[in-house]
Formats: C-alpha cells, structure tokens, sequence
C-alpha cells in the first residue's frame, strides 16, 4: 500500500548471465524520494554481487530483459548489456 509520501527507487542491474545469481557487471540506481542523487560511475563497487542479494535486501524485481538469441555470426560481436533487471523499492520519504 502507498501513501502521499512514498516514493519508488529504481535499481537497474547488468548481469553476467541471464541467472538471477550471476555476477553483476554494471548497475544504475534512481531515488525518487530526492534524498540521493546516485549518478554514472559514482561507485567502483556494485550495490550488490548478485540479482538474487538484492532481491535477499528487499528490492522487487518487475522487468528482465527478454533472451535474445544472437544472430548467426555475430555471437562475438560487442554491443549493449543484455541481462539487464528493474527492480524497486517502495520507501517513505518522509522518514529521516
């Protein structure tokens, strides 16, 4: 249940693999409750060494990214982070 003063935090996370408990290769975090600004490379270290110990801390998990095959002869090629996972939060922002 919310309320006028609850907020969501977004925590995005870049897996290894598309298991929950593969290691974490990058990460992204938003905080609407304004009591953090977290921006790119602000941290050398994960939030998290998994999905599954975020998910242990009490973050949701509502999107994974869908497994996509690569196309034959580009199963070496470099793009994007696939595995990534939203997660989220429910917090009060009114509470110090």
């Amino acid at each position: 249940m919310t309320t006028d003063s609850s907020r969501q935090q977004i925590l995005v996370l870049y897996l290894s693999s598309s298991a929950l408990d593969s290691h974490v290769v990058g990460w992204a975090r938003y905080d609407g409750t304004g009591r953090t600004s977290p921006t790119t490379g602000d941290s050398d270290e994960p939030p998290y060494e998994t999905g599954v110990a975020a998910l242990r801390d009490g973050w949701r998990l509502f999107q994974a990214a869908q497994l996509i095959p690569p196309y034959p002869g580009h199963e070496y090629d470099v793009s994007f982070l696939k595995h990534e996972f939203f997660f989220e939060r429910i917090v009060d922002a009114s509470a110090s």
